[in-house]
């Protein structure tokens, strides 16, 4: 018999057991994402309303990347009944670029020694630029903009914004905006336009240090009677020169050293310098004076940038910011090393940042994390202070709730309407709920879960034949594949 056979047997349109990746499993994002919860999920998810730091530690495989996934429903769900208290999300999942930049700009190109100089200050530059361009594009309506939890809101109003609060996502906008949809400099202006913020005009020094070049010999000659070769020797020449010119070049040679000393002070971003000095030639500098700015190694200007970030987001209605932090072993310099994880994920559990007033860090890490953690010193604990950080050290599912979620999985593949089928039901007997309820206790995580059923399933249809079907599974079916798959995990 075939496995479609004896699925539609009871009732089951597609086999509810096939795919074991959540980001890419219809199943669950058509139905398990709002009816399959992991038991913690309350301690972790807590209240939109007051975003708090989660740190949870779980192997490949426990649902992970499902919660954040749910998460991200959660609050899309939550922002549109809450116009006025929205959660600003941040995914921060996708760590190949900022990784990439880091190491172009380090002189350390092994990435065992590379991701030990990875500081904290690296995650605020590369979770300010993700908000960043993900406001930017809000503002601007980049129509091709793919941000969880902010879509299908209203527009975003910049008429709230204050004076100050239009400088500050300006400066913003020239630090951390990475949109490569279209040139930065045009990005920029095209927000200045939007925000009515008057920028600095580099055409006037350059076309007044023009005119002075092709007028002040003529003027020398006609007004003070030189001729024409002495002019080019005369003193007078080269002062009004120098004067006509020295505006623009002043201005030119502290864009560009300004622009070199950002563009490696913020390790993780890509940045032009010659687009980069457009955009400060453009930014007024008495604008730009007594402003923090991300240079050299300190992390204060990033907390103060930090903080702007989040006044801006409040007057626009999003009190709350949430980073949701993921797959921390997939970038291919990691290449699911523990060493190079802990290397580079370590820098973020400082207590100063998981803390920050009106943010909230949802961190899902790998389960062999917790090791280190276990053996850190009380230097680390103290920074870290993991006991206020509604720690999940061990993210287990229970024989009960595989059990719940596999039912779960089978409702989600039944049409509407129609009765579901409890697990049990599958199999001889002999076999009963409390024996599944154990068995799933071994198995520890949702993806072995679906490998075992899928595999049970496939192993009794190939024993029978079409002609002659039978419907329900036997207790040394399920004993022997389960063996195989305990024994290949």
């Amino acid at each position: 018999m075939n496995i479609r056979q004896f699925l539609e047997h009871y009732g089951i349109s597609e086999n509810p057991f096939a795919d074991e990746e959540a980001s890419t499993d219809p199943i669950f994002k058509g139905y398990g994402i709002d009816h399959a919860f992991h038991p913690a999920w309350d301690k972790i998810f807590g209240k939109p309303e007051e975003p708090a730091t989660s740190v949870v530690f779980g192997e490949k495989g426990s649902g992970k990347t499902a919660m954040r996934l749910q998460m991200v429903r959660r609050l899309a769900a939550y922002n549109s009944e809450h116009p006025d208290g929205r959660v600003f999300v941040i995914p921060y999942d996708d760590f190949n670029p900022f990784i990439d930049r880091f190491r172009e700009k380090s002189w350390r190109k092994n990435p065992d020694r590379m991701f030990q100089s990875w500081q904290v200050r690296d995650h605020i530059d590369a979770i300010l630029s993700l908000g960043t361009t993900q406001l930017v594009d809000r503002v601007l309506k980049v129509e091709q903009s793919r941000h969880p939890a902010v879509l299908g809101v209203e527009d975003l109003s910049v008429k709230k914004l204050s004076a100050p609060q239009s400088r500050d996502l300006m400066l913003l906008a020239m630090l951390y905006d990475q949109s490569s949809d279209e040139n930065r400099p045009d990005r920029w202006k095209k927000l200045a336009r939007l925000l009515r913020f008057r920028t600095f005009s580099t055409g006037f020094p350059l076309a007044f240090g023009i005119l002075v070049t092709l007028l002040l010999p003529l003027v020398l000659t006609m007004g003070l009677k030189f001729s024409a070769g002495s002019v080019l020797t005369s003193l007078w020449f080269w002062l009004a020169l120098a004067a006509g010119w020295g505006w623009w070049v002043v201005r030119f040679v502290y864009c560009v050293w300004k622009a070199g000393i950002l563009r490696k002070s913020m390790r993780p971003l890509e940045h032009n310098r010659q687009m980069l000095r457009q955009i400060l030639a453009r930014f007024p500098a008495k604008k730009l004076a007594d402003q923090p700015l991300p240079l050299g190694d300190s992390s204060d200007a990033r907390y103060s940038l930090l903080s702007k970030f989040q006044s801006i987001l409040a007057t626009l209605g999003f009190p709350g910011v949430l980073v949701l932090v993921d797959r921390v072993d997939e970038p291919y310099q990691i290449n699911g090393v523990p060493e190079r994880m802990k290397e580079f994920i370590w820098p973020i559990l400082d207590n100063k940042l998981l803390k920050h007033s009106g943010m909230g860090f949802k961190l899902l890490l790998p389960g062999e994390l917790n090791g280190f953690v276990l053996r850190e010193n009380e230097e680390f604990r103290q920074r870290a202070r993991l006991d206020k950080q509604n720690l999940v050290a061990s993210f287990q599912w229970t024989g009960q709730s595989l059990y719940d979620l596999a039912n779960t999985r089978i409702a989600g593949c039944v049409p509407p309407g129609n009765p579901v089928t409890p697990l049990e039901d599958f199999f001889d007997a002999d076999v009963g709920r409390d024996f599944l309820v154990n068995s799933f206790q071994s198995v520890g995580v949702p993806r072995r879960l679906f490998k075992l059923m899928y595999q049970v399933i496939v192993n009794h249809a190939n024993l029978y034949t079409e002609n002659d079907p039978v419907w329900t599974i036997s207790r040394s079916t399920f004993l022997s594949t389960l063996a195989d798959i305990q024994k290949n995990t």
